[in-house]
Order: C-alpha cells, then sequence, then structure tokens
C-alpha cells in the first residue's frame, strides 16, 4: 500500500478558520499534515485535530512587527528546517511563509515539491514605490523555486501571475465550503421584511461598514445588519462600541466555523462588497462569504464590476450594483415578498459543485501537491 504523503503546511495565522478548512481537506485527501506557524490571538491548542507548532504571535496590520517576526524565524531556521525533513511536501500560505519555506527547506536541494498558495495579493507588491519594487524581487526570487501557485480566484492568474514569468501557471482551487459528507440541506429564509444582511467573516472595510450603516439608518424596519466575525484592530479602534451606535446594526463578535451555516440560515442577505484594496485586490477575490452564503441559498450583495459580480452574473444569481450606495437603497426600498422568493431561487438553480469541494477535490488536491511540477 502507498504510504501517505507528508504534507508541512505553513500559515501566517493559525486561526484563520480557512487554515482549518484546508487541513480537513489534506486529512481527507490522504495526507499526514503537519502545521506550523504564527498566529494572531492566543495559541490554539489544534487545528482539524492536528497540533500545530508556533512561531510567535503576530498582529493585524502591524507590518513591521509581522515582518520582525519573519526575520527572526529566518536567522533562526533550526525548528523549521526540522519540520521539513520530515516532510514529503510543503505548501506555504502567503508570502511570508512562502519565504520561511525556502528557509526549511535549505540543504534538501529540489527534491521536496514546493507549493504556494496565494490567496490574496497585497497592496504591497502592486505599487510603483522602491518597497514594492524589492518585495515583487523577493517574490520573483522565490517563485522560481516553487514547484505549484494555488490561488482562489481566476483574477489572481490572469490579473497578476500571469505578468510573473517566473511563475509556474497557477492551479484554481477556489474557497469552497467543504463538505465531505452529504450537506445539510439550506433551511428556509425567515420571513421579511425586516430583511437582514449578514456581513461574515474578517471585518476590516470602513467603506462597508458606512455604507451599511446608512442603509439601516435610512430604512429603519425595512433593514437590518447583521455583523459577526473578527474585526480588523488596524482597521477600528472598538468595533463593538462603534457598531454598537448605529442603529439597525447588530454585533455579534467572533463565530465558531461549526456553527456558521445556521448563521447564514438566520439572514437574507450576503454582504459580498469589500473596499480594503479597491481596485487592486478587491476587485479580484472571490471571497469565501460568496460560497458559503450562496450553500445555504443565500443572495449574494456584490459590484457588477468587480471578479464576484461577474461569477455571480455567470450563475444568473445574486444581486449586482452598478452605483453602489444609490442602487442598494432603491433594491431595498422596492424588495417585495414575491421577487425576494425568486432571488432565492435561482440561488437555488446554482449547481452544488460550484459551492462546495468534496473528499474527491481532498485526493485531486493532495495529489497535486505530493507531485513534482
Amino acid at each position: 500500500m502507498r504510504a501517505a504523503p507528508k504534507i508541512l503546511y505553513l500559515v501566517h495565522d493559525l486561526n484563520d478558520a480557512a487554515v482549518s478548512r484546508r487541513l480537513r481537506m489534506l486529512r481527507d485527501g490522504g495526507a499526514e499534515a503537519s502545521l506550523a506557524g504564527f498566529h494572531r490571538g492566543p495559541v490554539p491548542r489544534a487545528t482539524a485535530g492536528i497540533e500545530s507548532t508556533s512561531l510567535g504571535q503576530t498582529f493585524d496590520g502591524a507590518l513591521r512587527q509581522r515582518a520582525a517576526a519573519v526575520l527572526g524565524q529566518v536567522l533562526r531556521p533550526w525548528r523549521l528546517m526540522a519540520l521539513a525533513r520530515g516532510a514529503d511536501a510543503v505548501m506555504a500560505r502567503n508570502l511570508e511563509m512562502l519565504l520561511l519555506a525556502r528557509v526549511a527547506l535549505l540543504g534538501q536541494g529540489r527534491s521536496k515539491p514546493l507549493t504556494y498558495e496565494c490567496l490574496d495579493i497585497h497592496r504591497s507588491l502592486l505599487g510603483t514605490s522602491m518597497g514594492s519594487r524589492l518585495l515583487r524581487l523577493l517574490e520573483g526570487g522565490l517563485l522560481r523555486r516553487v514547484d505549484r501557485v494555488i490561488v482562489s480566484s481566476p483574477a489572481f492568474a490572469t490579473e497578476y501571475f500571469a505578468r510573473r514569468r517566473e511563475a509556474p501557471a497557477p492551479t484554481l482551487v477556489e474557497n469552497k465550503v467543504y463538505a465531505p459528507d452529504a450537506a445539510l440541506p439550506p433551511v428556509a429564509p425567515p420571513p421579511g421584511p425586516p430583511w437582514r444582511i449578514g456581513w461574515f467573516g474578517m471585518i476590516r472595510c470602513r467603506r462597508s461598514l458606512a455604507i451599511l450603516s446608512r442603509l439601516a439608518e435610512a430604512l429603519p424596519g425595512r433593514v437590518e445588519v447583521e455583523i459577526r466575525g473578527r474585526p480588523s484592530s488596524a482597521e477600528f479602534e472598538d468595533f463593538a462600541a462603534l457598531s454598537a451606535a448605529m442603529p439597525g446594526v447588530t454585533f455579534l463578535g467572533p463565530y465558531d466555523s461549526a456553527a456558521l451555516a445556521s448563521h447564514y440560515d438566520g439572514v437574507h442577505f450576503v454582504w459580498g462588497l469589500d473596499f480594503f484594496e479597491a481596485g487592486l485586490n478587491s476587485r479580484w477575490l472571490l471571497p469565501n462569504r460568496l460560497y458559503e452564503g450562496g450553500a445555504r441559498n443565500r443572495p449574494v450583495i456584490a459590484q457588477a464590476e468587480v471578479e464576484t459580480g461577474r461569477w455571480l452574473a455567470q450563475r444568473g444569481c445574486g444581486v449586482l450594483l452598478d452605483d453602489v450606495e444609490g442602487d442598494l437603497r432603491r433594491f431595498f426600498e422596492g424588495l417585495t415578498v414575491e421577487a425576494y422568493a425568486d432571488l432565492v431561487r435561482r440561488c437555488e438553480g446554482v449547481p452544488r459543485r460550484d459551492l462546495t469541494a468534496d473528499v474527491g477535490d481532498s485526493r485531486d488536491l493532495v495529489e497535486r501537491l505530493a507531485a513534482r511540477a
């Protein structure tokens, strides 16, 4: 019997819910996974049942502190090198972890496949400053040793990596809901109005908060906003206090990923807009909430001109906005129960394979990671 490939997964935040999903896929796909990385907040005891190696705590938005933490690992690489020696392949999530993966593989030649999992293109890689140019130079050097690049949106491949001659052709692995068993059937939406918009996940977009709060204030009793997740401390000093002062807006704090489906069942719409890096990463990404909400048959609200909007338009579902605030208010002012039921029916028509991944996808992923390019 073929031995299970041992895959070392290096991540920038051990507490990221998406890390847990990826580890489950590795395990269910037949790999023996090990995990190491930094963490925002306390050190998790285990992630998806796998004990992790902490490389230290980092803080959201604190780029200098994060750079110092990475440099500290580069200067003391022995623990990483020991982890890599016991692995058959290495996968690094985001650029700083790709650097550490290269350090971990020092002295081991090119015998072990290295995968770069790139889920965001940070604005620091896209500027014209000397710092941005140096970062791209660093990334280019690291890409020459990479066997495979995994992206979560086709726009990352066409708009960024197609211009990086050092990179192999990216493999698309969307941030689909992982449903290894038969998924629970979606629950019918609650009665409306009021129409409840759910904004779940990493809360980092100040403009989204402003738009949603103005909408709820302008349409009291007709629109409510429910926010769950981890607000960025770099963007919001006290998010709980800020949101508490906004009529019609409720912040319910972080969530357990196991309860996420039930949270989507309690709302009518999913907020799929992001202006955090408008015109750049925000234009290209396909967010987790697109798949999470879609799997529960909840219409996603998005800008028509970005990748999320194009994904929805191709499938004939969602609420697409051109003039964001104007279109949004007009939509909710005129929304009827019948029109909402039609939006839900359109969501029900989206193929489940477009929204969820299964054990077969996990096996394909592990096979790719363990193979040389």
